[in-house]
């Protein structure tokens, strides 16, 4: 797949949206957006000039997954989330937002810095990011948690995740995750997410993925 097919470019005159293939699952929070910005079946589907700048911040900073991102040719760079947090979502991906770090991504996805959606079910052909296998997959989780965390003293600052060969996924820094019903439900700074499908104590890794066999 050529550059042009993975990355697509939409300029407006004061500010540029990017999507990127490689990230999106298709969760439709800019096409279901209210206004013009996104337009299914349009030609093109994004055009920015339409929506003021403020407003294409917006949408584009809800996407999920980081396959969105935008350039102000003013120079006003997206910033994080004031807080780091995972969404352990009911039979799906961990939806991460924060000021991320996210070990081994590509320079060229800019979204990720700030949100990504990463696999949990260890089916996605794309490790670590979702690409939607868990659907074919069967997989089940409805996203509870059942530990509370030692708790935080502050929030937000950098979030570090390294996905560890043929393991879990290593978050370190204040971080905040909350149950697929979007309670919040534990926080610290140090932990192992499950991301091979098979532990007892999702979203954390219980060492299953060794019985497993879990490849990455």
């Amino acid at each position: 797949m050529s550059d042009e097919q993975v990355k697509q470019q939409y300029p407006g005159s004061e500010i540029d949206v990017q999507w990127d293939s490689r990230l999106c699952i298709h969760i439709s929070e800019c096409g279901n957006a209210k206004g013009e910005l996104f337009i299914m079946g349009r030609d093109p589907w994004c055009s920015p000039d339409i929506s003021s700048k403020e407003e294409v911040r917006e949408i584009v900073g809800r996407c999920p997954t980081g396959a969105l991102s935008y350039v102000d040719k003013e120079g006003k760079a997206e910033q994080p989330a004031a807080e780091n947090s995972v969404v352990v979502s009911c039979n799906g991906p961990l939806f991460i937002s924060g000021d991320l770090d996210l070990e081994g991504a590509p320079q060229d996805m800019p979204g990720v810095q700030f949100r990504v959606a990463l696999c949990r079910c260890g089916e996605s052909a794309n490790k670590p990011f979702c690409d939607n296998s868990h659907r074919k997959a069967g997989f089940s989780d409805y996203g509870s948690v059942g530990e509370t965390g030692p708790g935080l003293k502050e929030k937000g600052g950098k979030l570090n995740i390294k996905p560890l060969p043929d393991g879990p996924l290593l978050v370190n820094g204040n971080l905040t995750i909350l149950s697929g019903s979007g309670r919040i439900a534990w926080q610290g700074t140090d932990a192992a997410l499950c991301r091979c499908g098979a532990s007892k104590n999702k979203p954390f890794c219980d060492g299953s993925h060794k019985a497993a066999g879990f490849k990455s």
